[in-house]
């Protein structure tokens, strides 16, 4: 009887719930009522910009954790990303992050609370741990960028732009077949920002012997 009850109660919590928010305003014009949505609508667009901008900066992504300030950061310090002879560089949102809305919310949600679970159990404390994981870790990186058709590259970087003249032949030939489609950026670019892991030569043990 109380288990009844109590749904009753959440069930006419709910009811009144969208009868509120679905019937006309007896005190407030549909002038103030859409003035107000927009308000807010402005304040929620202006505050996830704010936010994906604050949390995609180098220094944000390089301090905010143990791993990442002890790590990740000074590979990233030596790659040509950082520093070059042109001055133009690429920080960690413009390669990790999409640069698109809605999906760069769900993407830095979803990253942010792996990469807090991550930093909180410890899972690479250490330089040695690092380096062990670093495998795993860096093939995770490179599946992303193969889903994505590493639209995070071709943001910065247009195949069609390229001057071949001035290209080794090797890469003339590797970005003919970029613009064929079947490859793609990572494929060729790995270990450009970071230092790329050698492949094991074990395969990983994932069960009982």
């Amino acid at each position: 009887m109380a288990e009844h009850s109590a749904t009753a109660a959440r069930t006419g919590f709910v009811r009144r719930a969208w009868t509120a928010l679905t019937s006309p305003s007896a005190k407030r014009s549909v002038l103030s009522l859409l003035v107000i949505g927009v308000v807010i609508g402005a304040g929620v667009v202006i505050g996830t910009q704010v936010m994906v901008g604050a949390t995609g900066t180098v220094e944000f992504c390089g301090g905010a954790c143990h791993s990442m300030n002890a790590f990740t950061l000074p590979e990233y310090q030596h790659s040509s990303h950082f520093a070059n002879r042109t001055g133009v560089t690429a920080g960690c949102g413009d390669c990790h992050i999409p640069h698109v809305y809605p999906r760069v919310l769900w993407y830095k949600a979803k990253a942010g609370i792996h990469d807090v679970i991550g930093e909180m159990r410890g899972v690479i404390p250490t330089a040695e741990q690092y380096e062990k994981e670093r495998w795993r870790m860096a093939n995770r990186v490179w599946d992303e960028f193969k889903e994505t058709n590493s639209e995070n590259c071709r943001h910065c970087h247009d195949a069609n732009s390229m001057l071949a003249e001035k290209q080794s032949e090797p890469a003339r030939l590797a970005h003919r077949a970029l613009k064929r489609g079947g490859v793609t950026c990572i494929d060729c670019h790995k270990g450009i920002a970071h230092k790329a892991p050698a492949e094991p030569s074990q395969p990983e043990q994932t069960g009982a012997k």
